[in-house]
Order: structure tokens, then C-alpha cells, then sequence
């Protein structure tokens, strides 16, 4: 028996890692920074303050108001919001600029997310490091991460006309996009870091694949799910668990028609469907933990799908005690970089189950 890891498959690209291991370290950043993304828009949700920056001014609008006239501006350009009308006719400037900044710390945050990835990646092209195969992956990452601020600033919007506040359905758009940035910025670091992982060579780090994808296709939906709860403020109902108000399905789940539109637009049917899902997920996943585990699978395989499966049930607590406290700000967030968590699990073990094929001899 031997340690020396299998030879590559016959006609595949296996760069060396030394010369690339730069460029993965950069895109970790990049995810921590997403990370912390997701987390400081999960608390300007719950501070209410997302609606305090009415214009969209990428780059030139980086800077808050520096002067008294200039908050007096920004001020009465909210004033004239729904929310400000219908919610805080009260609001003097002091408190406005309390939800202000966590607004602005948001849209500044994502920029400067955008710096930290454009700047070295042109470095890195210029210099001539990043190779051809990864090259339309960062272009097309950066192109992504442009399009979620336009994203951002469209479910701004859907809160500045009729309503006082964002529609939930451009909120979970806005969610699940930086999800899916956090992802692909994931995998490609660790594909990078670590272009043959060994327990890609086991034959059951196929079917044990297709399981963790429908593990982190479930997450997927649960957090779209979990998204609709906040927009609709579905969470400030049903504060018991495991019943709702005394029953294991409320009887206002049906409320609308057509019956489908519930699970989209009925808070009790919101709630309902996103635990439920959080408990089917939380099911797929111990799942997948116990399978890879008793497959003794070479390499990092069975620890990472150890972690991910106490992951899982922390997120099920912290979903659970977010509801019991009526969606206290810090368990709320801490719920949120949950669900981060339990995706950056799958995206990992995915990578470590990838299958690398039997080499050619």
C-alpha cells in the first residue's frame, strides 16, 4: 500500500497548484467576503433600513453625506417613500441616519467586493498566471457579481413605488444570486487548490454525488424559501414550534385562489412550506453524512460530510430559536450565515466526491 496520490488521467489539464495557489487564496477572500455580505444584508433586513438609500449611484455614490444639507436631501428623498409615509411619519434625521448606515455599509460593502475581485484578477491577467480554461469562469464571475448590484437595485425598487416594502420574490432572487456567487466562487478555489481530490477515484463517489446534489438542491430551495419568510414577514407569525397555533397544519394555509398561489403568498403556507423543507433537507443531509461516512472513502470526504451534517442540525436550531424569539437581529443573522455555512458544506463535499475517472494506462 502506498501514500503517492494516482496519476492523472490520460488527457487531463492537471495544472500544478503551486502556480495557482494565489489565485485561489484571492477567490477565498472574495467568499469571505460574500459571506459577510449575505450577513450584513440579513441585518439591514432586519433593521428595516433597506429602503433608506432611494437612489443608485454605483461608484459615484460610494461616499455618504458629508455634510448637514446633504442629509437634509437624502432625508426628504425618503420622506417621500411609502414606507417612510405609511411606517415612520415620526422619523426625525437622528433615526434616519441609524437605518441609513446600514444601508450604505451594504452597498458599500458590494463594491468594494467588486474591487477586491476586478483589481487582482486583471493583475493576474496581465501578468499572465491565470490559465486559459479558468479564464472565462473569473470573467464570467465578475460579470455575475455586476449583475447582482443591478439585482440589488431592482428589488430596491419594487419597495419605492405602491408598497413599503421589497417584493419578496426580488428579494429571494437577490438571496439565492449571491448564493449561487458564493458557490461558484467555492468550488472554483477548491478546484483549484486541490485539482484531484482522493476520493474521486472511489466508484461510489458518483452515486454518493448525486446524492449531495440533491442535498444542496433542497438547500437551495429551502433558503428561496427562507427568503419569501423575511420578505413577508412571515416569521413574526406562528412563534411556536413544532406547532403552529396549535396545529400541525393551520387551517389558514388554503386562504387563497387558486390554491397554488399559498405557498408563494399566504404566510401561514410560507412558514409551513420552509420548515418543512428545512426538515426534509435536514433528512437528505444526515443522509448523505451516513452514506459517505460508512463508505470509508479516501482523503477528506467523510469529515467534511461529518461537519456538514452538524451543520445542518445548528441551522434547524438556529431556524427554530430565530422563530421562538420573534426574529431576534442576531439570531436572525446568525441564521442566515447558517444557511452559508451548510452550502459552502455540500459545495465542499461535492468537490471532494468528484469523480476523476480510472486513469489510462
Amino acid at each position: 500500500m502506498t501514500d503517492a496520490t494516482p496519476p492523472a488521467p490520460a488527457g487531463k489539464d492537471v495544472r500544478d497548484p503551486a502556480s495557482t495557489r494565489p489565485i485561489a487564496y484571492w477567490l477565498l477572500v472574495c467568499c469571505a467576503m460574500v459571506f459577510a455580505m449575505a450577513v450584513i444584508g440579513a441585518i439591514t433586513r432586519l433593521t428595516e433600513s433597506g429602503l433608506s438609500m432611494v437612489e443608485w449611484k454605483p461608484l459615484i455614490g460610494i461616499l455618504p453625506p458629508l455634510s448637514e444639507a446633504e442629509w437634509n436631501r437624502v432625508f426628504g428623498l425618503y420622506q417621500t417613500t411609502p414606507e417612510f409615509r405609511i411606517y415612520n411619519a415620526t422619523m426625525d434625521l437622528a433615526a434616519f441616519k441609524q437605518i441609513f448606515w446600514w444601508e450604505w455599509f451594504h452597498r458599500f460593502w458590494g463594491q468594494l467586493i467588486g474591487f477586491v475581485f476586478l483589481i487582482p484578477f486583471l493583475r493576474f491577467w496581465v501578468n499572465g498566471r491565470i490559465p486559459a480554461d479558468l479564464w472565462p469562469k473569473l470573467a464570467g464571475l465578475f460579470l455575475l457579481g455586476g449583475l447582482q448590484g443591478v439585482i440589488g437595485w431592482y428589488m430596491v425598487k419594487s419597495g419605492l413605488v405602491d408598497r413599503p416594502d421589497v417584493s419578496h420574490y426580488r428579494l429571494a432572487l437577490h438571496l439565492g444570486t449571491a448564493i449561487v456567487i458564493y458557490g461558484l466562487l467555492l468550488r472554483t478555489a477548491l478546484g483549484i487548490l486541490d485539482p484531484l481530490p482522493l476520493a474521486g477515484w472511489a466508484t461510489e463517489s458518483g452515486r454518493l454525488r448525486k446524492h449531495a446534489r440533491w442535498a444542496l438542491g433542497l438547500t437551495g430551495v429551502t433558503i428561496v424559501w427562507g427568503a419569501f419568510v423575511a420578505g413577508t414577514d412571515a416569521g413574526l407569525a406562528y412563534n411556536t414550534f413544532p406547532l403552529m397555533a396549535g396545529h400541525v397544519i393551520p387551517p389558514e394555509v388554503a386562504n387563497l385562489t387558486p390554491w397554488w398561489i399559498n405557498v408563494f403568498e399566504n404566510t401561514a403556507a410560507i412558514q409551513l412550506t420552509h420548515r418543512a423543507l428545512a426538515l426534509l433537507t435536514g433528512l437528505v443531509v444526515l443522509g448523505l453524512a451516513l452514506r459517505v461516512w460508512v463508505a470509508r472513502l479516501p482523503g477528506r470526504a467523510g469529515r467534511v460530510a461529518l461537519l456538514t451534517a452538524a451543520m445542518v442540525l445548528v441551522q434547524i436550531g438556529l431556524g427554530i430559536a430565530t422563530l421562538l424569539s420573534f426574529v431576534w437581529i442576531p439570531l436572525g443573522a446568525a441564521h442566515q450565515a447558517g444557511a452559508i455555512l451548510l452550502v459552502s458544506g455540500l459545495v465542499w463535499l461535492l468537490h471532494e466526491l468528484r469523480p476523476v475517472g480510472v486513469p489510462k494506462r
